[in-house]
């Protein structure tokens, strides 16, 4: 039989108890609360994303986008260093986001729409080399709402359009992934 606890004893207990509880609630909140503010890592941006800059919006969206694209390709069968790198081009190429963004302009709502537009009209100071302006301005677009999604903290959205324009990308693609 357990030896009986004194009322202090179960008091102490108790009390020891609840702080453990409050202290794991806070930590759980603080670690929402970096992703509710927008990332995936405990740097939330200086401002809601919607004061952030299209351009800035872009710069992180192309670094989430190229990180999906990458997680895609591996969870293909076929993963050789020159086959992954050629894949990837396939999906991250300014042609090959201009022509995501139009696969996926009709899944948009009116408030992704202004973000595509300011995107698109941001002027990001030069133009790659292997690009026409159309296509590198409709890619800015694509990375600029991803950025915004991502920044928002909506990642379930952002993740539905990635994986519907990958989706797309592979159905018109001359070179499949698959």
């Amino acid at each position: 039989m357990a030896p009986q606890m004194s009322e202090e004893q179960l008091k102490k207990l108790s009390e020891t108890v609840e702080h453990a509880e409050q202290r794991e609630e806070q930590q759980t909140d603080e670690q929402s609360l970096s992703v509710d503010q927008g990332g995936w890592f405990p740097y939330p941006p200086s401002r809601p994303a919607r004061l952030i800059p299209p351009i800035a919006l872009a710069y992180i969206g192309d670094a989430v986008y190229e990180v999906a694209v990458r997680q895609y390709l591996l969870s293909k069968a076929n993963m050789r260093p020159n086959h992954l790198h050629r894949s990837a081009t396939g999906l991250v190429s300014a042609k090959a986001q201009s022509r995501i963004l139009t696969g996926i302009e009709a899944e948009l709502t009116e408030e992704e729409r202004d973000i595509v537009r300011q995107g698109r009209n941001a002027k990001s100071g030069s133009i790659p080399k292997n690009a026409d302006v159309l296509e590198y301005r409709h890619a800015t677009a694509l990375e600029c709402l991803i950025g915004y999604l991502y920044s928002s903290g909506r990642h379930d959205r952002m993740i539905e359009l990635i994986r519907k324009g990958i989706q797309h990308a592979e159905e018109h693609s001359h070179s499949p992934t698959k």
